[in-house]
């Protein structure tokens, strides 16, 4: 009977932190009130983000997109092989631990500054 308590116990701490971290995930809507267009290539700076904070990418449906692409990718405006891509606006993204990109890969966007670097601790 004691083993079981403690396993329980043991179960209702994770689930805790588990729902700890949850709540304290932060949402940014990129652009601010602007949202995802061209030039935003400078929003994140002066922010803090980490792992599990969302990302929401505010866009009229059809007019951009949104792909998340590694540094080759992020730095030639080029869409990677298997890249998830974002179509419908009012996209969210969750952030993954270390350095996330995105760009749109629509003709022109991304080389307008449609494109964010971000660091995520």
């Amino acid at each position: 009977m004691e083993m079981k308590m403690k396993v329980l116990l043991m179960l209702c701490v994770v689930v805790i932190i588990i729902q700890s971290e949850v709540v304290h995930a932060a949402v940014y809507n990129v652009g601010d009130s602007g949202g995802w267009t061209f030039k935003t290539v400078g929003w994140p700076k002066g922010k803090r983000f980490r792992a599990g904070d969302i990302l929401a990418f505010n866009y009229p449906s059809g007019a951009h997109n949104v792909v998340v692409v590694n540094k080759a990718g992020y730095d030639k405006c080029s869409t990677p092989r298997g890249a998830k891509v974002y179509t419908k606006g009012g996209d969210k993204v969750k952030l993954v631990k270390g350095q996330n990109y995105f760009i749109c890969n629509f003709p022109g966007h991304c080389e307008s500054g449609m494109k964010i670097s971000v660091f995520a601790m």
